[in-house]
């Protein structure tokens, strides 16, 4: 199970995400990212947290540690915003943090150079849980002590939005050509040889056993915690074991005007003057 801790100060919102995540102090002496209940997303976004996070730590990518985070309302009291105050109203319980990385920077491939193997297993693992956030317009990658870490999974599982439907959405291709390490030439092929027989049922089952019941509201069909945790292990288990094949990288983003930025297509023209 993912640890327990209490938040004991609301620091600072962060505004970059449409879910207003926030720093928040713990009684463990934590500080971490914290991700609410009641935001617009809901608590299926939390639940993507925790399965992608546990997901990629046991495929030994780099992702910040996960915690329960209960949250008493009080804290708000004194934020002067608002719409913070109103979210925190309604986000009393358990919510989720991710472990704040002090002085990490975002991902600017012009400065990290990213390896094939490397960029390879994170679209592998992006095409498995259909993360379709972690593009060269929001490439959610963080570059911490000189590694890579994955952070921002809410978007992904995008199926679980739509249970009678899952089947069909999770056997879909996955479209990469606009994936921030596209440009980096992914060995897909390598990554899905070393990955894919991993994603066992029972590795699965564990992960899932980390999304708490509270998360896991009922659906059409799949009332109980139980019958979901199946659905999403059921789910997930067969994409793994094709998913390698149905990555399409395609032609690069310039080719298909989709408005990818100089920095990240390498024209001369435009990359000198480019900022982030």
């Amino acid at each position: 199970m993912l640890p327990e801790v209490l938040a004991t100060r609301y620091v600072t919102p962060l505004r970059e995400g449409g879910s207003l995540p926030g720093i928040v102090e713990a009684d463990d002496l934590g500080t971490y990212v914290m991700k609410f209940t009641g935001a617009g997303q809901g608590p299926k976004s939390l639940v993507a947290e925790v399965v992608c996070g546990g997901l990629a730590r046991r495929l030994g990518l780099r992702v910040p540690e996960l915690a329960v985070i209960g949250l008493d309302p009080v804290i708000g009291l004194a934020e002067p915003d608002q719409e913070v105050q109103e979210l925190l109203k309604a986000s009393a319980g358990p919510n989720l943090g991710m472990d704040y990385l002090p002085g990490s920077i975002g991902f600017d491939p012009l400065a990290y150079r990213v390896d094939p193997v490397e960029a390879g297993r994170v679209v592998w693992f992006d095409a498995l849980v259909n993360n379709v956030d972690r593009s060269w317009r929001n490439p959610n990658l963080l570059v911490w002590h000189g590694d890579l870490w994955l952070i921002d999974h809410g978007a992904a599982l995008i199926w679980h939005h739509n249970w009678p439907s899952a089947a069909a959405s999770a056997a879909r291709s996955f479209a990469a050509a606009d994936h921030a390490l596209a440009p980096f030439a992914p060995d897909v092929a390598a990554a899905d040889a070393e990955l894919a027989p991993l994603v066992t049922a029972e590795l699965l089952d564990e992960v899932l056993a980390e999304v708490p019941d509270a998360w896991l509201g009922p659906e059409p069909g799949l009332e109980e915690p139980a019958a979901l945790r199946a659905a999403y292990r059921e789910t997930l288990l067969g994409r793994a074991s094709t998913v390698g094949a149905r990555v399409e990288l395609g032609a690069r983003t310039e080719r298909r005007g989709s408005g990818a930025p100089g920095w990240l297509t390498g024209r001369p023209e435009t990359t000198r003057g480019a900022t982030r």
